[in-house]
């Protein structure tokens, strides 16, 4: 920039004494800061890879020591514990397997705990019957190819599901324990049809069955297995307790939501019978100060912004929403699905009194803090007010830039956030997306880089981080050139899924290699391995 000035200045005929542009850092010390600064937070250099990789722990992490330490030799540096779900024993005993993982495996991971913050979530939805449905898998030609496959298991003693199944049913251990492998089981269905069940193995009191054809099953239904051995005699049982099913809300586009402060269960419109809407659809939403906030006009979307539309109209206890963004066919609205208003300046507390409990744990026993949902510099000062009274001001605080406000104020919040000694910025692409719109989270996730880096704090990049490879082991060719930029920031993070091992060990493939590409915003311009293979024709 002063090189630029001095040319501007001489073409221009400037002639008085260079004013120069004073800065305390260089380019080399501000890259030696920020590279402190990510170990002060996230921990030491790893071999061969400067970028950290974080994973969420699911729940059963709390009882499945064998799964976080495979997650650590993968490359796993830091665990993420979500606030917003399991409870203190839980994260207490996700909190031993790590550091029992640490000792084994002679390496360190960071602990962060992520407050769960003020999100705004969809209350219940109405709950329908008492039933489940089973199918085969059929052909083009409607054949089956693979039956469907049904988990029968000792009711009050139930085993986990070892692998897939479409259904699982709880029965009498005594009646299951008898249940020999080829016996049928036969019963009425909910449409009075017969169907059967074929036992093909046991495992533990367990047994596997399968189903050649579609059932609905519910609460009651009497399961009857023929044994010749016993002089014909039929051996009965009902089917025992079965969950009820959620009813979600159906959506279309033009038609009316309305989103009350009561909980009471949502449902679908109702309508006569000549189809006309007498009561239009409804859900609730718990946090009565969105109430108060929103106006006429304002966006409002769902379910990670599945579906939105305008407020049409506004009551101290209701938004009248018209739906005016939603898949072909409609969509359909469930409880506990996030809700997002990008356009409307809400006043709802940043530190929910759940987040001071949970608070009070995360500085006995964790590394650093997530702070959800954050919007103001006065939301910053008053966690920072909190980890002092706690006597935490140890633990380093992480932003999480997942709303419009957070990112237009994001040089403020940096500045008051780093009068604490420990500071880090997660980009949290999924409700960012929702709030700033898909088309400009390319631009806004690269600000933000380049904002953070300019203060030399370091960044998580999270959401969706090959997401698919971890629910299905197979990542689509988009999510691994996304994997491959975040080498940008000082830290990615995974979330959860059945193939979390082997998706860390992917990420840690793809960083290592592409930090010899890439360093911030730097190529680094390395010698391309396709060159080695290239020959001029003359000495071909």
């Amino acid at each position: 920039m002063n090189s630029v000035l001095r040319i501007l200045r001489f073409l221009i005929g400037d002639r008085k004494p260079d004013r120069r542009i004073r800065n305390t850092l260089t380019l080399e010390q501000g890259q030696k800061l920020l590279e402190k600064r990510t170990q002060e937070l996230l921990g030491s250099d790893v071999p061969n890879r400067w970028v950290r990789i974080m994973v969420t722990l699911p729940s059963h992490a709390a009882s499945d020591p064998e799964l976080v330490r495979q997650l650590m030799e993968a490359g796993m540096n830091c665990a993420r514990i979500n606030g917003a779900h399991d409870t203190p024993p839980e994260w207490s005993k996700m909190i031993n397997n790590v550091r029992k993982a640490e000792r084994a495996a002679g390496l360190y991971c960071r602990i962060l705990f992520d407050l769960g913050g003020s999100k705004l979530r969809t209350g219940p939805v109405a709950r329908g019957p008492a039933v489940i449905k089973w199918r085969p898998t059929r052909d083009a030609l409607g054949q089956v190819i693979e039956p469907a496959r049904v988990w029968l298991t000792p009711e009050g003693a139930e085993e986990l599901l070892p692998e897939p199944a479409q259904a699982s049913i709880s029965l009498p251990g005594k009646w299951l324990a008898r249940l020999e492998t080829g016996e049928v089981v036969r019963f009425l269905d909910t449409r009075k049809n017969r169907r059967e069940l074929k036992v093909i193995s046991k495992l533990g009191s367990s047994r596997w069955a399968e189903s050649r054809k579609t059932a609905y099953l519910k609460t009651g239904t009497v399961l009857t297995v023929d044994r010749p051995s016993e002089k014909q005699k039929r051996r009965k049982v009902k089917v025992g307790h079965l969950p009820s099913r959620e009813e979600p809300v159906l959506l279309n586009a033009g038609d009316l939501l309305v989103l009350t402060q009561s909980l009471k269960p949502g449902t679908s419109a109702k309508k006569d019978a000549e189809g006309q809407v007498t009561v239009p659809a409804r859900i609730g939403c718990g946090v009565r100060q969105i109430f108060r906030d929103v106006r006429v006009g304002e966006r409002i979307w769902f379910d990670d912004g599945k579906m939105g539309g305008l407020v049409e109209k506004v009551s101290r206890t209701q938004l009248v929403v018209r739906i005016d963004r939603v898949r072909p066919g409609g969509g359909k609205l469930r409880g506990d699905r996030g809700i997002n208003l990008p356009d409307s300046r809400l006043r709802c507390p940043s530190l929910l009194p759940k987040d001071l409990k949970d608070l009070e744990f995360a500085v006995g026993q964790a590394d650093l803090v997530g702070y959800s949902f954050v919007r103001s510099p006065d939301d910053v000062k008053r966690l920072q007010r909190e980890l002092a009274r706690l006597k935490g001001e140890h633990l380093g605080i992480v932003l999480k830039i997942e709303t419009r406000a957070a990112f237009e104020r994001l040089p403020d919040l940096l500045l008051t956030a780093m009068e604490s000694p420990l500071v880090g910025v997660m980009i949290a692409r999924g409700d960012l997306a929702v709030e700033c719109g898909y088309e400009r989270l390319a631009e806004v996730q690269e600000e933000i880089l380049w904002m953070c880096e300019a203060a030399h704090v370091p960044v998580i990049w999270a959401t969706q981080v090959l997401e698919t490879m971890a629910q299905d082991g197979q990542p689509s060719r988009a999510e691994v050139t996304d994997a491959a930029m975040g080498v940008r920031a000082e830290c990615v993070m995974l979330n959860k899924g059945p193939e979390m091992v082997a998706t860390v060990r992917t990420l840690d493939d793809i960083l290592t290699r592409m930090q010899a590409h890439q360093n911030k915003k730097q190529s680094m311009l390395r010698s391309l391995n396709v060159a080695r293979l290239f020959r001029p024709a003359s000495e071909a």
